[in-house]
């Protein structure tokens, strides 16, 4: 009896490690649709940890110093993603009119604003860096040799769209 029972939970362990999850939904195109990269409450520290780890690894690589997340320039970068989503439009000036300069400022960040990069994706983090790395002008950001602080935050809507804000500084 005790064979047989061991038999049947090994076929039935077998049988689920071959089920097949749900198929990939796919895009007019034939090309899988992205899924929603659901961030979680609480887990604000370890995606900028993971994106100042990426960055760092990039700047090691070029022979640069590494960055440090900045309170001040996280507050930045928050209040521009969040004003991205009420405007609906990724730029670098905010709905009263202020520049990347004028919010690092008003943060009360002591040094120079270095650059600013933004997003409106459904990418990850990592997604969102490789992205800006393939172009040029926001690799400089991420790469500026005169750099020390980086702020980093992002606002994600209901339905999963994020808008990503990444603030370096000097």
């Amino acid at each position: 009896m005790t064979r047989t029972t061991g038999l049947l939970l090994s076929a039935a362990l077998v049988l689920a490690a071959c089920s097949v999850g749900e198929p990939p939904r796919l895009g007019a195109d034939g090309k899988p649709l992205p899924r929603v990269y659901a961030i979680r409450p609480g887990s604000e520290g370890q995606i900028q940890y993971r994106m100042l780890d990426a960055v760092n690894a990039l700047r090691q690589a070029r022979g640069l110093t590494p960055l440090q997340l900045n309170a001040q320039l996280n507050a930045a970068a928050a209040t521009h993603a969040r004003d991205m989503h009420v405007q609906n439009r990724p730029w670098h000036f905010g709905s009263d009119g202020s520049s990347p300069i004028d919010r690092v400022r008003r943060a009360g960040y002591p040094g120079t604003m270095l650059g600013e990069n933004i997003s409106e994706s459904f990418e990850t983090e990592l997604e969102t860096l490789s992205a800006w790395m393939a172009d040029p002008t926001t690799a400089q950001v991420v790469v500026d040799p005169m750099a020390r602080d980086m702020g980093f935050a992002w606002y994600q809507e209901p339905a999963g769209k994020i808008w990503w804000t990444m603030v370096t500084g000097g």
